[in-house]
Formats: C-alpha cells, sequence, structure tokens
C-alpha cells in the first residue's frame, strides 16, 4: 500500500481460530437457529474475558486487551513501539525495528501482525478433579471461524487506543459472522464464514466484508449490489470480487510471480510533465516462466499474459492467466491457426492477441491506423488519457517484438515523452532488486527504439457496461464483457524485424 502524504500510518491486523460448537436439542429450523445465535453471542463474551490475548507475531510482547495487562510495552507507548520488538527476517534477534522498503512514490505501510490467543487455565489453588457423566443424545455443529480483522492506525496512536479498535472490530465481525452464517444455513449444513479485506477508494480506505466460503462470486450478486449502494461506489467496475480482496504488504503471492514492480522505480523528471501510470495490479510475466523455454519468440504471448492478469486480478474475469498452450490453441479454436501450431514455438503478433483476448476473456476490439511511426511520439495525450480513464497495461510490437507500456511521462508543453516499459525478455529469477536495476540501465535503450515499433494495443474498460453484476461468459460464446482493444497501427520508415 502506498501512502503518499504520511509516513506514519500502520495496518493492526488480528488474526486467529475461533471454535464455534453448537449444541442441538432439535434440527428443526427456528431451534437451530435460536442455538447458533446463543453459540455466537457466547463467543463474544469470549473475546469480551479477560481471557483474550493479543500477541504480537515475532515478538515477546503479550496484551491482555480486557484487563489492561501489556507485557514488553506500556499501554500508553505509540504503536511505533511495538516495531523495535518484531524480530527481523535476517536477524534472529528482537530490539530492532523491522526494515521497511520504501516506495519512491509513497510510504508503503507497515503490517503489525497479532495473534487471537484465549487462556487455557487460570492462577487459583490446586484441587482434585470431578468427573460426573451424563447421557444425552444431541446433534452438535463444529467449525472454525478464521477470525481477521484490520485497521488503520497512526504510528502516534496507543497501544491501548488501537486495541480497544482492534476488539471493537472483532466483536463486529463476530455479528458479520453470525448473520451469513443464519443466512446460508441448509439443513444442519453451515458455509464457514469467510473476512476479506478490500481497498476501497477514498474516503472509504480499507473495510473487511464477509462472504460464505465455498459460494462463486457470481452467487454473491445481490450482497455486492448491496456493499456498493452502502459505500456508494460505481456498478461498473468491480470492487467485491475475491479477486478484489487487498493483498497485505507483507504477504507473498503463492504463484511466484511479482507484482507491480514499476511502483520501486523513481520518476523521470520533464520540464511541466507529469506521470500516468497503470491503476491496479498487474504480474509480472517474462521469458522462461512457467518451465517453459520462450527465449526468442514468446515476447508477444508474455505482455499478452501481463494483461491477462490485469484483468483477472481487478476481477473482471475469473478465468487465470492462458498458458503458451491454450493461447495456441485458442487460436486454432477461432480458426486463426492450424492445429499443428500447438505446442510450436512460432510468435504471434498483435492480431494474434486481439484474437486471443476476444476468444478467452470475452473482449472486444478495434483497429486504428497512424500514418508513420514518428506520429507515435505525438500519442501523448492519447495515452495519458488512456492511463488516467482506463488505467490498463499496453502491448506494443511490431516484427518478433512486443513489450508492454505500464505509464508515460509526458510533457503537455513541450511534447517530450518517455515510455515506462516492462521488458518481457528478462530471463533471470524472480529477484526485485535484479529487475529493477535492469530496467533502469536500459531504459534508455528502450526509449530508442520505441517508435520502431509498430502496433500499439490497448485494453479499456467500458463504462457503460455494469461489469461487476453481469455473469460471467462461457469463452468464446459470451462476449459481453464490453471490454474494448483498441489496436494502434502504424507504418514505421525502419522496420525492426
Amino acid at each position: 500500500m502506498v501512502l503518499a502524504d504520511s509516513e506514519s500510518a500502520v495496518i493492526l491486523r488480528l488474526r486467529g481460530p475461533l471454535d464455534l460448537k453448537c449444541q442441538l436439542d432439535s434440527i428443526d429450523e427456528v431451534p437451530m437457529q435460536k442455538a447458533i445465535s446463543r453459540t455466537f453471542e457466547a463467543l463474544r463474551l469470549q473475546v469480551k474475558s479477560e481471557s483474550c490475548v493479543l500477541a504480537v507475531c515475532n515478538s515477546p510482547v503479550l496484551i491482555w486487551p480486557n484487563k489492561s495487562v501489556f507485557e514488553e510495552i506500556t499501554p500508553d507507548a505509540p504503536c511505533e513501539d511495538i516495531f523495535q520488538f518484531i524480530q527481523t527476517d535476517d536477524k534472529e534477534t528482537s530490539g530492532k525495528r523491522s526494515t521497511k522498503k520504501k516506495n519512491k512514490k509513497g510510504v508503503s505501510a507497515s503490517v503489525i501482525n497479532l495473534s487471537l490467543m484465549m487462556e487455557a487455565t487460570k492462577p487459583g489453588p490446586v484441587s482434585a478433579p470431578i468427573l460426573t457423566r451424563t447421557v444425552h443424545k444431541s446433534h452438535l455443529l463444529c467449525a472454525t471461524l478464521p477470525m481477521d480483522c484490520a485497521v488503520w492506525s497512526s504510528c502516534s496512536d496507543t497501544i491501548k487506543d488501537g486495541c480497544e479498535r482492534l476488539m471493537k472490530a472483532l466483536t463486529c465481525q463476530l455479528f458479520d459472522m453470525e448473520k451469513v452464517t443464519l443466512q446460508c444455513m441448509k439443513g444442519t449444513t453451515l458455509r464457514v464464514p469467510e473476512p476479506l479485506h478490500f481497498l476501497l477508494p477514498e474516503p472509504n480506505g480499507l473495510v473487511t466484508v464477509v462472504f460464505p466460503s465455498g459460494v462463486l462470486d457470481k452467487e454473491l450478486e445481490a450482497q455486492r449490489r448491496e456493499l456498493h449502494g452502502q459505500f456508494e461506489l460505481p456498478d461498473n467496475r468491480p470492487f467485491f470480487r475475491r479477486a478484489n480482496a487487498y493483498h497485505f504488504p507483507n504477504e507473498t503471492y503463492r504463484d511466484g510471480y511479482l507484482r507491480n514492480p514499476h511502483t520501486f522505480l523513481t520518476h523521470p523528471t520533464l520540464d511541466n510533465g507529469k506521470v500516468y501510470l497503470v491503476q491496479g495490479i498487474y504480474s509480472y510475466h517474462h521469458y522462461m516462466q512457467d518451465r517453459m523455454d520462450d527465449n526468442g519468440w514468446g515476447c508477444a504471448y508474455r505482455s499478452l499474459q501481463t494483461i491477462c492478469s490485469w484483468f483477472q486480478q481487478q476481477g473482471y474475469v475469473e478465468r487465470g492467466v492462458p498458458s503458451h498452450k491454450e493461447i495456441q490453441q485458442a487460436l486454432v479454436e477461432v480458426g486463426d491457426k492450424q492445429a499443428s501450431f500447438v505446442g510450436s514455438r512460432q510468435w504471434i503478433g498483435s492480431i494474434e492477441v486481439q484474437a486471443v483476448l476476444n476468444h478467452l476473456l470475452g473482449v472486444t476490439s478495434k483497429i486504428m491506423f497512424v500514418s508513420q511511426g514518428s506520429e507515435l511520439a505525438s500519442k501523448g495525450r492519447e495515452l495519458a488519457n488512456h492511463f488516467m480513464t482506463e488505467g490498463t497495461p499496453i502491448m506494443i510490437g511490431g516484427g518478433v517484438l512486443a513489450h508492454t507500456i505500464l505509464g508515460v511521462a509526458w510533457s503537455e508543453t513541450t511534447g517530450e515523452i518517455r515510455y515506462l516499459i516492462l521488458d518481457p525478455h528478462y530471463t533471470g529469477v524472480e529477484d526485485l532488486p535484479v529487475i529493477t536495476e535492469k530496467v533502469a540501465a536500459t531504459e534508455s535503450h528502450h526509449f530508442r527504439y520505441i517508435c520502431e515499433l509498430k502496433n500499439i494495443l490497448y485494453a479499456s474498460r467500458d463504462l457503460n457496461v455494469n461489469v461487476d453484476f453481469r455473469r460471467a461468459g462461457v469463452a468464446g460464446k459470451d462476449l459481453t464483457f464490453g471490454i474494448k482493444l483498441h489496436i494502434t497501427t502504424s507504418v514505421c520508415p525502419r522496420g525492426r524485424e
């Protein structure tokens, strides 16, 4: 997360399991609902009891929020003091604050992770145990509730204040979980409630929503529509699909791809210039990934994968990023290639990318022509407007070359323009420092030959189409997502084949 104006914001995140054990004397609907509600009320009382403990992860700090007991730290200390007790990743010693890599554009939000725990025993005199045996027939509903609360806090806020907000959020989340559990209950089968965090446009910020687990996004349309109204959000963009869930800065992605490496670069300076960047999240796809040796022929495949990842991670489509074979098979299915094309090492261009996006994601396309390559430099206003309004990655290619444009630095007064290039020709491992250094070292090279590339391909979001609540169509049959793809083709004086 990037905070442009504050260097002191942190996220307090509390996670931990709570056991839901509900004894049912009857499996009739009304008695079951009452029993479940009583069980949730007991859990709310449990987290408000003195046995509730918050443990700061990777530190000796323990907090009993309901009896104002703080070990290793004082309740009136600012939240930022917790960092000095958290063990860093590279050193197994406490006493030093974890280093957080700061973004060139702002400050990466720090996350303080806490675990929700319960004291199993209490101090008191030792007494002999008493055992009783009761025979009683009943039904037992059991589930583990995955509690997950997150609140913003300023580093100057006291630890006591932060914990109070966390406990309030925890209680509210139990109410939300009770509501979801009762709504989705079928017979004696329960849907475990699942809390998800979403970063919404200001002034909403980070919010937590509870959905039933195992339920597809398309089946939650009514709930998402209600949330759009509650937070006054437009209906033409997805905000509450699972793909939109907020990814905390200290978490790694399971698929191993880097996200948004451009955010760690320094912006170029132009006279009276501004920087216009891709919106949202994409994954970086390049040569030699996925155990696929496509060095020398797969750059357009990789650029296409990056574009697909953007639409998937913004929640417009549920389909994952297609593999090389799936891309080739799609071209065969639309009649663009012969069956022998599948499994080959043949490169593709903008027209093929257009066909694949149309077939797999339901993306319509449009081709526009410019008379000569020198006109590419005059497209600054058009590119800047694209990144301001649509914010999707742009593919640029010609011959056997392809790159991805993630932004432009453009001066409206002088017309000078620079392109932020995501290079699919990289063949190394997913090492962010190496990648950013490589980009910084070769960007002048990219700027030199960018005008030699012949096709600019950019995808836009049709703002007149309600994409958030529209049912995802079957590939090749329902092409109604309303996402438009534009290909600008130029005739360059020096073609690079």
